[in-house]
């Protein structure tokens, strides 16, 4: 059972990364990124207040059963994990934070450019129809 919730855990958080970087490009998607944007800055920030900046609670309960399963030195984050485990490298944990930050920062920006059009284009529709 923990090896199958430690390959559910590793294909759900990566593909809750990639949401938060893309999940702004289908309009369909667009109120489940918000939200996703939204429990990731709380966790981050709010949860950070107690944890440290940039707590992610998936991280912490995919480490609980890693160690569970034996495996040593977890760094803090999971982008670097995955990063070094794809790679065969050993990054260094700043340059992956600013790389993960940003890539926040990107969903967010995105997410406010695509809410911006949406909003222009409502108003461009109703001045022709008025």
């Amino acid at each position: 059972m923990l090896q199958f919730l430690d390959y559910f855990l590793t294909g759900f958080h990566t593909a809750f990364v990639l949401f938060v970087l893309f999940g702004w490009i289908p309009e369909v998607t667009r109120k489940a990124h918000l939200i996703a944007l939204v429990l990731t800055i709380a966790a981050w920030l709010f949860l950070g207040i107690w944890y440290g900046l940039g707590y992610c609670p998936l991280t912490d309960w995919h480490w609980d059963i890693k160690k569970e399963l034996g495996e040593k030195h977890l760094p803090n984050s999971f982008t670097k994990y995955v990063f070094d485990q794809t790679t065969g490298l050993n990054s260094d944990k700043r340059i992956v934070d600013i790389f993960t930050t940003a890539g926040l920062v990107f969903g967010i920006v995105m997410a406010g450019v695509k809410f911006s059009q949406k909003r222009r284009i409502e108003r461009l529709k109703q001045k022709r129809e008025g």
